[in-house]
């Protein structure tokens, strides 16, 4: 057998002994439903582990993963896990958070071809597009990839508060508020991006800020 598939069946029998030695009930307490405050929508990237990050346990998150963290209004399995999250879950919170570094954002900044993934990658020059003459004017090559890191959640964040899921639960007065995050692979530390949208009132508001 494989050295690296032996390791990991071994670290699960490792990490079922030290789950059950500090709490023999942990997993029958789990198997029983889970009620996560939070939808966290970040990027496939191997490095950005969602529970890690914010100290959470198993139950407490749940997450939707894709290259470059995108909210895009055609992607059923995105909107499958969101209208779950938010209407069988009920969570309180949906984050976006990309990560400085991530390299579909890096893709979508030249015009080399991938594979299939240029189909995906298309969707993040959109954003550049949109925000090309404010990008192009930064002439420091890192500081242009970080910004547009960010402005690239930021939109996320807003495509999200536009979709027919979000718009309702707003309408029916269902506790609900957008954030959006920048993640740092270098120091492990997150920026909030400050677009914390909790009404149609905040999103417009935020938008004008923000752009």
């Amino acid at each position: 057998m494989n050295d690296f598939y032996k390791k990991i069946l071994d670290n699960n029998k490792k990490w079922v002994e030290t789950s059950l030695a500090s709490d023999p009930n942990y997993f029958q307490d789990l198997a029983k439903g889970q009620t996560p405050p939070l939808l966290w929508i970040g990027c496939s990237d191997s490095r950005v582990p969602a529970n890690e990050i914010v100290g959470a346990k198993p139950g407490e998150v749940f997450v939707h993963r894709n290259i470059a963290n995108m909210v895009v209004h055609s992607d059923m399995n995105m909107l499958s896990v969101l209208d779950y999250a938010v209407n069988v879950l009920k969570v309180k919170h949906v984050l976006v958070c990309g990560h400085y570094g991530c390299g579909g954002i890096k893709a979508a900044m030249g015009n080399d071809s991938i594979g299939i993934i240029d189909n995906w990658i298309r969707h993040i020059k959109d954003v550049y597009r949109l925000h090309s003459n404010y990008l192009d004017s930064i002439e420091d090559e890192t500081e242009r990839f970080n910004t547009f890191v960010e402005i690239s959640v930021k939109e996320q964040v807003f495509n999200l508060a536009k979709t027919s899921i979000v718009q309702s639960a707003w309408k029916n007065g269902q506790e609900l508020t957008l954030h959006g995050w920048a993640y740092g692979l270098n120091s492990g530390f997150v920026t909030d991006l400050e677009v914390n949208i909790s009404s149609n009132n905040d999103l417009d508001e935020v938008y004008q800020l923000k752009f």
